[in-house]
């Protein structure tokens, strides 16, 4: 059937945010996308919606939707792409459409070929026959992981002896999670780098309640690891990120800052938390959330193109 394709703006986002949380619905059984990330996603610096994102309808639905960004000034890019399961020719004009924009995007850089990353659920509404036959393939599993609250129970934990867990309270606070995010982060699969300004875009600072984004000191070495928590999804509380330097793990300061992130979430009358970690995580990730009663709401894989 013929599809309109045309580019995404920014008055878009709540016929985006619709079309996600049904694919939600099919996908983990519950609609979990909210207005303010499709906003973010839409307005990401130097992105240039007429040629970075795709609309697809039929007649006057929305059937699929795609975006590109550069993450990082080189070959590596990204994407974002759903589609409906009834609407798999909408889904593969789209591939096509990223993958080309892709390459331009990379060439542009002076890359001679794209490196192209997309995230799916594990059981996505997307035909991985279709997927797999342009030559994409899995290269990553990520679990999305959640844990029921106690205000009765999840209380606010004692620090150690010699460790302090303070909040994030101005700017030298903010700047500090920002080197501790970058020196923390950098091991881990697929990162890219950030200056101060665009990380602060990628964590949505503007919507950010910074009481709930701690730093954890040491006396023998300072400040050694942070955690931020978001308030801000309706489906649960949300803890983004959380880091802890090399030299200070195995302390427990990880656990110690999840269980603050609880007892906030706890206290403000949330009844589930969620994250999501690298299944390949190499620090102890995984096996830390599950000490701390997290367990597995769904999974997403990264899949991989090289475009040249």
């Amino acid at each position: 059937m013929p599809y309109l394709l045309r580019a995404a703006a920014p008055t878009d986002a709540p016929a985006v945010t619709e079309l996600l949380n049904e694919i939600d619905r099919i996908e983990i059984g519950r609609p979990e996308t909210d207005l303010h990330t499709v906003e973010s996603d839409l307005g990401q610096p130097e992105t240039d919606l007429d040629r970075d994102s795709w609309l697809a309808f039929d007649g006057a639905r929305l059937v699929a939707y795609a975006l590109v960004w550069d993450d990082s000034k080189g070959e590596r890019i990204s994407a974002d792409h759903y589609v409906l399961p009834d609407h798999q020719q909408a889904g593969g004009l789209l591939l096509e459409a990223i993958e080309t924009r892709a390459l331009e995007k990379a060439r542009a850089n002076g890359a001679s070929k794209a490196v192209l990353h997309l995230h799916l659920n594990s059981a996505p509404t997307t035909d991985l026959t279709l997927i797999r036959a342009r030559g994409w393939s899995v290269v990553r599993r990520y679990h999305v992981l959640e844990r029921a609250l106690r205000r009765s129970e999840d209380l606010p934990p004692e620090p150690p002896a010699g460790v302090r867990v303070r909040t994030c309270a101005g700017e030298a606070d903010r700047k500090q999670t920002h080197a501790l995010y970058q020196a923390t982060f950098a091991e881990h699969f697929d990162f890219q780098p950030r200056a101060y300004e665009r990380w602060l875009y990628d964590i949505q600072a503007d919507r950010l309640d910074w009481s709930l984004v701690w730093l954890v000191s040491t006396e023998d070495l300072g400040d050694v690891g942070f955690l931020i928590a978001r308030d801000d999804r309706e489906a649960m509380g949300w803890i983004r990120s959380l880091g802890v330097v090399r030299e200070a793990r195995g302390r427990g300061l990880g656990g110690l800052l999840l269980r603050q992130a609880f007892a906030a979430f706890a206290a403000r009358g949330r009844d589930t938390v969620g994250l999501g970690v690298d299944t390949e995580n190499a620090t102890g990730a995984p096996e830390l959330y599950a000490r701390n009663g997290m367990s597995v709401h769904y999974a997403v894989d990264t899949w991989e193109i090289v475009v040249s």
